[in-house]
């Protein structure tokens, strides 16, 4: 009997136990949910996010902005976080419409403040950068291209997504360069699509209805003068 449980013993300690040397690692743990642990696509602190502003701009409308973290799916199908500046009074629509996009999986390039070094030129903010970039923003204090005439971003009350997929489209002209609007790709807005319907319920304008040219990555809401 006692050679029969040295033998089983002898045994258990071939199996079980790690050669003479090695240490026994403990067991491996699952990979990082990314539902939970978002990738991080920016993490400016507020100073970051406001340096190189155009000195143009009023200090009433710099004090109107605030840096708002969202999170939102990639087109690596991963949950991702971003951050937008934005009027502080569109915080609550704007989590509510990236909640809708997250519930239908709509995926978002990536969400990070134009102030950020790899859209800047000669230290300034570059709205041309940025979209080619593929990247959605919203608070840039410029005109609109072509004019004189303030832009809604340089009052933080307009956002652009997925400029790539959403071209700014006039004739045979689109920018950003290389963009191309095709209602059946994926992180495309259309008229019927629910994040869209979502900005119109909410009182924001959506450039794909214009007339004379269409800018489908871009929705506003213009501030009402007694708010």
């Amino acid at each position: 009997m006692n050679k029969v449980i040295g033998y089983l013993v002898l045994l258990w300690c071939l199996v079980y136990l790690p050669p003479r040397g090695v240490v026994a690692q403990p067991p491996r743990s699952e990979a990082p949910d990314s539902r939970t642990q978002p990738i991080i696509d920016s993490a400016m602190t507020e100073a970051e996010a406001f340096a190189g502003l155009d000195p143009a701009c009023p200090p009433e409308v710099r004090a109107r902005q605030k840096l708002v973290t969202v999170t939102y799916f990639g087109f690596d199908d991963k949950l991702h976080q971003g951050q937008l500046v934005i009027d502080q009074q569109l915080e609550q629509d704007i989590q509510e419409i990236f909640r809708i996009a997250r519930e239908c999986r709509f995926p978002i390039q990536s969400v990070i403040p134009i102030s950020h070094p790899q859209f800047r030129r000669n230290g300034r903010w570059d709205d041309d950068l940025s979209m080619q970039a593929n990247n959605t923003s919203a608070f840039n204090y410029r005109v609109i291209a072509g004019t004189t005439r303030l832009s809604n971003h340089a009052s933080g009350r307009a956002i652009d997504i997925n400029p790539m997929q959403n071209p700014y489209v006039r004739g045979d002209y689109i920018s950003p360069k290389g963009a191309a609007y095709n209602p059946q790709a994926h992180g495309t807005l259309t008229a019927e699509h629910p994040l869209t319907r979502a900005f119109r319920q909410r009182g924001w304008d959506w450039g794909g209805t214009w007339e004379t040219r269409q800018d489908y990555q871009h929705f506003d809401k213009p501030r009402i003068a007694e708010e």
